[in-house]
């Protein structure tokens, strides 16, 4: 594809973004605003977004993306929990907190796991009913969404290193699938995970110093 090539097809999907896709956007970007500033609100907002990118995603035959966006629903509820459980003396239970050595293990084994099953329930699709499927980048971008979703759920740090690999692959994902706005999304995304990453890097090692203190 040319680059002439390629602003031409951004023009033309940016003209044909539909308010729902506006909607789950602009609601994707105030979630994860929410999240690096580690405010409660990351979930309803999202869950706004997440719900409408499911129906994108079938639609567009983002099959894995779908399936990302219904896990990130069902883990929203469970994060939202999550995020304001106190224990007895009215502190909440789970913090900003570097993955240790095994949890690094775990995280790696989770991506793995996903994406062999997700890339091939996705070449069984293609092969049998849906040939514009793309199974290798649509698992990728989806096992990596998976593993950044479990791990901000728990406020690990390096959820948003996941976070900044989704982002990454879902850019030319959306783009080859006429979502250019969708596109444009992730790549705001990518630069708010980077901004995500050194804010919850300096939360945790803050929140070290006063442990150690």
């Amino acid at each position: 594809m040319t680059y002439d090539e390629i602003i031409k097809q951004f023009v033309e999907g940016m003209r044909n973004t539909t308010l729902p896709e506006y909607i789950a956007v602009f609601a994707g970007i105030a979630s994860v605003w929410f999240s690096r500033i580690e405010n409660i609100w990351v979930y309803p907002v999202g869950l706004i977004s997440t719900i409408i990118y499911i129906f994108l995603s079938i639609d567009g035959h983002l099959f894995g993306e779908a399936s990302v966006n219904l896990y990130y629903t069902i883990m929203s509820i469970y994060g939202w929990v999550l995020w304001v459980k106190k224990d007895k003396e009215e502190h909440y239970v789970v913090t900003v907190q570097f993955s240790t050595r095994r949890e690094w293990v775990q995280q790696l084994l989770f991506c793995a796991f996903f994406y062999i099953a997700i890339f091939s329930a996705l070449t069984w699709l293609k092969n049998a009913f849906y040939a514009a499927t793309i199974p290798w980048a649509d698992a990728f971008a989806s096992s990596t969404a998976f593993t950044g979703m479990w791990l901000m759920a728990k406020k690990k740090v390096e959820s948003w290193f996941w976070w900044i690999v989704t982002n990454i692959a879902s850019i030319p994902l959306y783009f080859v699938k006429q979502y250019v706005f969708t596109s444009v999304f992730y790549f705001i995304l990518f630069i708010m995970a980077v901004f995500g990453l050194l804010e919850w890097m300096k939360r945790a090692r803050k929140l070290q110093a006063n442990i150690q203190a």
